[in-house]
């Protein structure tokens, strides 16, 4: 049985790492992505998210200075997203240091890049992060450009598709619960769960440490997680405990370094 990931999650803006609410809502700066990264290699984390949350509204690609930085420092598999459109910006990211890329308003506008990327460097390389949120009719509809514009998708039926478009490992991440703390979406977990084949990241309300075993249990793969661990006083380590206490088969804990 593969062993369940946690993967800490960064949003990068001006080059700074941050945290909001529900994409758009009550910012806050929560350091330096290069060092905190050091931090959680020294944790033993299984990977790390960075995404470049600017770069999709901004037309343009993820800062790559910052991808060097991090791939110089730490030792762990790491993925990338924001702005990418083509494919020489994924060979321009990997070549940074990156271990796979996280596609989401390009893969929208253009469900054929999936394949095409997938074909130049091979399903591993590629994610499909899937943000959604609730309708005014309570209907869950996939959301593109940072979470600006509405699509009439449902995301278990878009996740079908970008599987079938040989994605590596579909992201489900709700906007409804982004920053919340209030737990991941289990419902839509547990369905996708049971329908896809690939890889499933479970990413937007981890706030307990009883989420984060809730999420696996309802059949992610892995979790990210952001809000908890920086501004509250649980740990990868911790985090790592309390699942395999609660018999969640993770890594036992070593830091890359080590």
């Amino acid at each position: 049985m593969l062993k369940k990931r946690i993967i800490p999650k960064f949003l990068i803006r001006d080059r700074r790492l941050v945290k909001g609410l529900r994409f758009h809502e009550n910012f806050r700066e929560a350091g330096n992505p290069v060092s905190t990264a050091k931090v959680y290699d020294s944790y033993g984390v299984d990977e790390l998210l960075f995404v470049d949350i600017d770069a999709t509204p901004g037309k343009r690609l993820v800062d790559g200075s910052i991808i060097e930085r991090v791939s110089e420092e730490v030792f762990m598999p790491f993925t990338v997203g924001g702005g990418i459109r083509n494919l020489r910006q994924i060979a321009d990211l990997l070549r940074s240091g990156a271990d796979k890329v996280s596609i989401n308003t390009a893969a929208i506008e253009n469900p054929g890049f999936i394949r095409e990327a997938a074909s130049r460097f091979g399903n591993q390389c590629i994610v499909v992060s899937i943000d959604y949120q609730r309708d005014a009719d309570g209907k869950q509809r996939v959301v593109s450009h940072c979470g600006t514009e509405s699509t009439p998708r449902a995301p278990l039926e878009w996740a079908l598709r970008m599987q079938d478009a040989h994605a590596g490992e579909i992201m489900l991440c709700s906007i409804d619960r982004d920053g919340t703390m209030d737990g991941y979406d289990l419902d839509l977990i547990a369905e996708a769960a049971q329908r896809l084949d690939v890889p499933l990241i479970a990413s937007s309300g981890a706030g307990t440490l009883q989420h984060c075993r809730e999420a696996f249990a309802a059949g992610a793969d892995a979790i990210t997680i952001s809000s908890m661990f920086l501004f509250t006083d649980h740990s990868p380590i911790k985090v790592r405990s309390y699942l395999a206490t609660n018999g969640v088969s993770v890594r036992s804990q070593k830091g890359s370094h080590s």
